[in-house]
C-alpha cells in the first residue's frame, strides 16, 4: 500500500469513527519507551497497592508491538459518556445518598466500544484487505492513556487522567492494534499550567504530586480495586462514596468543555445517579447481581459492596433508621462486612463489642 493509500485511509478510518459514535480517532505508533521510566518509578513506590498486575508484562506495557506481534500502528479512540454538564460537588454533600462514579451508572463500556472497535475493523477491511488488527477496551496490559496522550487525542493531566482541551475528560478510551503502515498524529501539549485543582479537592491526599497518584489511597482504588479492608484513616474521608470517586474531574476547568454523550447505554440505570444509602445496602445479593447486570458495578461482588456502603452509612447522619439498618447485619456472614459495619455503627456512638 503506498504513503498515500495510507493517508487516504487514515482519513477515511477517522471519519468511520464518527459514524460509528466515537468523537476522536487518532494514530500513533507502539513505542511507549519514553514512559517506561515514570511506571518503574510508580511501581518501585508500590503506589500500585492491591493490583499485582501492575507489576507484570512491563516491556509489553511499553512496547505494545511485544503484546501484539506485528504491530506498526494503534488507533485509539475516544468515546464520551458524560450525560450532562453538571461539575457540582453537591451530590458529595448528601449524605444518605449514594456516590457512584459516572462512568459506572450505565451499562458497562467495555463490550459497547469493543463491538463498534469491531466494526471500525470491519469497514478497513472492506478497503484495505485481510489486515492484522486486535480490539482492546481495557482489557490487556496496556498503557491506554500513554498512547491516547501520544496519539494527541489530549494530555495526561496533574490528576493522571486524560484531558481533551475541547471535551475535558469525561471519555471512554479503546483501541485497535493493526499492522498498517497508517501516518502517525501529532502528540498535544499539556495545558494545566498552573491550576492544582484537582490535587487539592483530593479527598483522601492520593497525590503524591502532579502526576504521581498512590493509588492506595484512592477512593476508585479502595471501593473498587481492594478487596479487602479499608484502612480507617481513609473511611472518613471517603464520605457517600461508594463506587469510584471523580472529584478531581468535577473540579478540573477544562470540563467546561464537556460534551454531553448521545449514548443511550450510558444513562444511569436503577436510579444509580440518586440512589438512597439504605436503598442500595438493603438489596439482597440476588437483586445486586441482578440489578449489576451489564454493569461495572459487578465486577466488585456483593460483599465489597456492602463493605462500601456501611463505611459511606457510618459517615451519614445519625439517626434511627441507619442505625436501626446497620445493626440488622451485625451477623452478616461476611467479616469483612460485619467489621465495617461496627465501625460505621460506632460513627454513631454506637459501640459494639
Amino acid at each position: 500500500m503506498t504513503k498515500l493509500d495510507c493517508s487516504q485511509l487514515a482519513a477515511q478510518i477517522k471519519a468511520w469513527g464518527s459514524e460509528l459514535g466515537f468523537q476522536q480517532i487518532a494514530v500513533t505508533d507502539a513505542d511507549l519507551s519514553n514512559y517506561a521510566k515514570y511506571l518503574s518509578s510508580w511501581i518501585d513506590n508500590n503506589y500500585q497497592g492491591a493490583m499485582t498486575y501492575m507489576t507484570e508484562n512491563h516491556d509489553k506495557r511499553c512496547h505494545p508491538d511485544q503484546l501484539v506481534p506485528g504491530t506498526l500502528r494503534i488507533i485509539t479512540a475516544r468515546m464520551d459518556y458524560a450525560v450532562s454538564k453538571s461539575d457540582s460537588l453537591y451530590p458529595m454533600q448528601q449524605r444518605d445518598k449514594a456516590y457512584v462514579s459516572r462512568y459506572a451508572r450505565g451499562r458497562d463500556y467495555h463490550k459497547l466500544i469493543r463491538k463498534r472497535l469491531q466494526l471500525l475493523a470491519d469497514k478497513i477491511e472492506e478497503v484495505a484487505g485481510v489486515f492484522g488488527y486486535r480490539a482492546f477496551v481495557d482489557s490487556a496490559p496496556i498503557l491506554e492513556r500513554a498512547l491516547a496522550e501520544k496519539s494527541g487525542i489530549g494530555w495526561i493531566g496533574k490528576n493522571t487522567m486524560l484531558i481533551n482541551k475541547h471535551a475535558g475528560s469525561w471519555f471512554f478510551l479503546g483501541e485497535l492494534f493493526t499492522d498498517l503502515p497508517l501516518p502517525i498524529d501529532e502528540q498535544d501539549t499539556g495545558h494545566c499550567g498552573t491550576c492544582t485543582a484537582c490535587l487539592d479537592v483530593c479527598p483522601t491526599g492520593a497525590f503524591v504530586g502532579p502526576n504521581v497518584l498512590d493509588a492506595r489511597r484512592c477512593i476508585s482504588y479502595l471501593t473498587i480495586e481492594l478487596r479487602g479492608s479499608i484502612p480507617e484513616e481513609l473511611r472518613k474521608p471517603m464520605g457517600n462514596r461508594i463506587f469510584g470517586c471523580d472529584d478531581c474531574q468535577l473540579v478540573c476547568p477544562w470540563n467546561k468543555f464537556t460534551q454531553v454523550s448521545k449514548e443511550a447505554d450510558f444513562s444511569p440505570r436503577h436510579n444509580l445517579d440518586d440512589a438512597k444509602l439504605i436503598e442500595l445496602f438493603n438489596w439482597t445479593e440476588q437483586e445486586f447481581f441482578l440489578k449489576t447486570r451489564g454493569s461495572a458495578i459487578r465486577r466488585i461482588g456483593y460483599e465489597c459492596w456492602l463493605r462500601n456502603i456501611a463505611v459511606a452509612l457510618g459517615n451519614g447522619e445519625t439517626n434511627k433508621e441507619t442505625i436501626t439498618t446497620l445493626k440488622a447485619s451485625l451477623n452478616h456472614p461476611s467479616k469483612l462486612v460485619r467489621e465495617h459495619v461496627e465501625w460505621a455503627l460506632r460513627q454513631h456512638g454506637q459501640y459494639t463489642e
